[in-house]
């Protein structure tokens, strides 16, 4: 990955982690695919490797990301899904040529062909978000407690009550904006 670049923000569940390819939505937007290249890079981290990606299928990525962000967002909030964002949703799923495998260790994998395009991939990440917004996975849609984030993340945990799509960024943010206000507070008072 090149230096000049956001990091990724890798998670364990395919479409939320898509959708925290752009962050900090509420707040300094960060874009961490801001070329094709990138797309792929994300991709390849994934398993779902392509050999490149146009402007065109960067876009239509782009698309489905913020479909799948609005779904979930509305997921999260057990408000009805938005239709548009269905529509993108399913299109890119059915447009995408892709076969589940199984492992040895019985996971399920994706399995691109050779010739393999983004749409391909794409397909991936969008029949991942239907699994996960017509629940078919235990856990649960939430956002991120983060003010300026407000990412969408699938929960798991075994109590589905986690607040930050990320520990090591959001979450540690606000604890540290609390060990510092609760600090100031302490030395206005001494």
């Amino acid at each position: 990955m090149r230096a000049e670049f956001p990091e990724f923000r890798l998670g364990k569940v395919l479409a939320t982690s898509f959708t925290a390819t752009l962050t900090e939505r509420r707040g300094e937007p960060v874009e961490r695919i801001p070329v094709p290249q990138r797309l792929v890079d994300w991709l390849a981290v994934y398993g779902l490797d392509v050999a490149s990606c146009t402007d065109a299928q960067l876009d239509r990525a782009r698309e489905l990301r913020e479909a799948i962000h609005a779904a979930a967002t509305a997921g999260a909030l057990q408000e009805p899904l938005p239709a548009p964002a269905v529509d993108v949703i399913n299109a890119c799923s059915t447009q995408g040529a892709a076969a589940a495998v199984l492992t040895p260790d019985g996971e399920r994998r994706w399995r691109l062909g050779p010739d393999a395009r983004v749409e391909d991939a794409l397909g991936v990440v969008a029949a991942d978000a239907i699994d996960i917004l017509a629940g078919e996975r235990d856990g649960k849609l939430a956002l991120c407690a983060s003010p300026t984030c407000r990412a969408a993340f699938f929960d798991a945990s075994q109590s589905r009550s986690r607040r930050w799509c990320e520990m090591n960024t959001c979450g540690n943010r606000q604890k540290k904006a609390r060990f510092n206000a609760n600090r100031r507070g302490r030395q206005a008072e001494g």
